[in-house]
């Protein structure tokens, strides 16, 4: 079962950064997507930030210019700065990968989350 594993959040002030690092392991032959998504208090999770298997990006427009994502594929792990954050940016962040196992099965693994608290 492939299992993925997020870190990094934590308490920060307004115009303050964090790195999140999310790391995917098990039998994993190929991973096509990973991301990372957002849930704030009472809202739907939403996507923030995503890289494909080509190495194409995707960015909210709520994180675009202030996010950076990044992926090691040899390691099926991706990273990403958050920079200049506000209260609006309070949520858990989970992420996700999706793929094929090396059973030839497709699957889409979510990490637990990781609460990142901007407050000053």
């Amino acid at each position: 079962q492939v299992q993925v594993v997020e870190s990094g959040g934590g308490l920060v002030q307004p115009g303050g950064s964090l790195r999140l690092s999310c790391a995917a392991s098990g039998p994993i032959h190929r991973i096509s997507f990973m991301g990372w998504y957002r849930q704030a208090p009472e809202k739907q999770r939403d996507l923030v930030a995503a890289i494909t298997k080509d190495g194409s990006l995707q960015y909210a427009d709520s994180a675009r210019g202030r996010f950076t994502i990044a992926g090691d594929n040899g390691d099926h792990a991706i990273f990403m700065q958050m920079d200049s954050l506000t209260p609006e940016d309070t949520a858990v962040y989970y992420c996700n990968a999706d793929g094929q196992s090396r059973d030839s099965e497709i699957f889409s693994s979510w990490g637990q989350g990781t609460h990142v608290i901007v407050s000053s």
